[in-house]
């Protein structure tokens, strides 16, 4: 399995939206990043500053306040890369099919991420708090109940 670092993270993300701005050849999975940075212009001026970003890992610095990691650029575009990835290849088995319902009761396929992204967190938050390993099942359940609620 592939586990990335903080740093790595930061720098494939600035990277991206480096080569966006250069109009240069991109990758298939910087492609699909791209998309996400395209429809997050909020986040690109962290993006845009590589050092910062990684600098920023540290912490605060005097007289500078610590993001809160729900406002992290860097995590959130991973959320919304990790479930397209978990759309592309259906792992787990039925995630496809429980993010496209979403999608449509949602009109958007950026709504129904940032939902999935809710179960997601919840999810890993869970096998932290319970030193057990993530529980797939639970995940696609809880995306299959946000998808069929009125």
């Amino acid at each position: 399995m592939f586990e990335p670092s903080q740093a790595d993270v930061r720098r494939f993300f600035c990277g991206v939206y480096a080569k966006l701005g250069q109009q240069a050849a991109l990758e298939p999975i910087e492609v699909l990043a791209g998309q996400w940075i395209e429809r997050h212009p909020e986040y690109h001026a962290e993006l845009a500053d590589l050092n910062a970003a990684l600098q920023a890992m540290q912490g605060p610095g005097p007289g500078q306040v610590q993001v809160p990691p729900r406002d992290n650029p860097f995590l959130h575009l991973s959320m919304h890369l990790s479930i397209s990835e978990q759309c592309s290849i259906d792992q787990p088995p039925g995630i496809r099919q429980a993010v496209e319902l979403l999608t449509a009761r949602r009109g958007s396929v950026h709504a129904a991420q940032h939902e999935v992204m809710e179960c997601l967190g919840r999810m890993l938050w869970e096998s932290q708090r319970s030193g057990r390993p993530p529980d797939g099942a639970a995940y696609l359940d809880h995306v299959r109940r946000r998808a069929t609620a009125d």
